[in-house]
């Protein structure tokens, strides 16, 4: 056994070494503190920084970044554990992440006012971000945003859930520091099903739904980008990441259902076709409050709209920015 376990883990060193050479951060490692976030950039203009959801990295706004770069300054980035950012250290709290991308933006040169844009869970943070700093926000678009009255009042048995989810993550970072999850996914890669499904039983409980569901997503994005995602979650620390997102969620969310946002800061809501009666009315409710709100139906989306109708978000992008006085830019 201990001759297996010092093999998986020699395998899963060799085998991060050489994704860190074929796979270098294609933006800037900017240090906040002691520990460093990865920004990436492209075009010129008022800056647009997009925030990922719970668990996602700046690849998962790829399509999104590059179409919006014809007439703003797209930024996006990885929040710490995720992506090509260092391990957090500790547990982040909302306002722990808040203050993580308010010091990455100064250190990056980014001008203010910025226009926020957030899905599901980053949907949170850049309300709290726009909450903390209303001055350094021009506008915020919010896609498909996490629901803080669901998640600020956990049910008992959606508490448990979450408990087992936080548990499975950190059991995936176990497995991937051993390189099990590294050895899983390339068998999927080469064909092979019954060793990564039973892997994926190991951290989520559910196998085959789990790898279908994750792969149905992955497989909206740009091909190029893939290996690179596969690299990401070969890695421990994206599992801990995970783990630490998702406990800090209810707090997270409690904080959030206390914001009020500034009534001067324009705000447009993409909400997903699957959105429940009772997302879209506390999603009005957040918007009642501003003059120049908009929430909108994307009729072909299900939670990932800016994958699945990309062109729906640059839209609202390009309309927040001539709102706020960007017209030229955004033209």
């Amino acid at each position: 056994m201990a001759v297996l376990v010092a093999s998986g883990w020699i395998y899963q060193l060799v085998g991060a070494a050489g994704d860190c050479r074929r796979y270098p951060p294609p933006g800037r490692l900017i240090d906040i503190g002691g520990r460093r976030l990865h920004l990436y950039e492209v075009g010129q203009g008022r800056p647009v920084v997009f925030e990922s959801g719970i668990s996602a990295t700046c690849l998962n706004w790829t399509t999104v970044q590059s179409q919006v770069a014809r007439f703003a300054r797209a930024c996006s980035y990885d929040r710490a554990s995720l992506g090509w950012s260092d391990p957090a250290g500790s547990r982040r709290t909302l306002t722990d992440m808040v203050e993580d991308l308010h010091t990455l933006l100064a250190a990056g040169g980014a001008s203010t006012p910025v226009i926020l844009v957030g899905h599901s869970f980053g949907g949170l943070l850049i309300r709290a971000y726009a909450v903390r700093y209303p001055h350094q926000v021009a506008g915020l678009v919010l896609v498909d945003p996490v629901s803080t009255a669901e998640w600020s009042n956990v049910a008992p048995a959606r508490a448990r859930m979450l408990a087992h989810g936080v548990m499975l993550a950190r059991r995936g970072a176990l497995l991937a520091r051993l390189g099990v999850v590294r050895a899983s996914v390339a068998l999927l890669i080469r064909g092979g099903r019954k060793v990564p499904q039973g892997i994926a039983r190991l951290t989520s409980g559910q196998g085959e739904s789990v790898i279908s569901r994750i792969v149905g997503e992955v497989r909206k994005m740009p091909p190029e980008v893939w290996p690179m995602i596969q690299a990401h979650w070969c890695l421990p620390k994206s599992f801990l990441g995970l783990a630490d997102h998702l406990a800090e969620l209810p707090a997270a969310a409690a904080e959030g259902n206390e914001l009020a946002l500034p009534s001067e800061i324009p705000i447009t809501i993409l909400s997903a076709a699957t959105a429940t009666p009772h997302e879209t009315a506390e999603r009005d409710s957040w918007i009642a409050r501003s003059p120049h709100a908009k929430h909108i139906v994307a009729a072909m989306s299900g939670h990932w709209v800016h994958l699945d109708e990309p062109e729906l978000v640059v839209q609202a992008i390009r309309e927040m920015l001539e709102l706020t006085g960007d017209a030229a830019t955004a033209s």
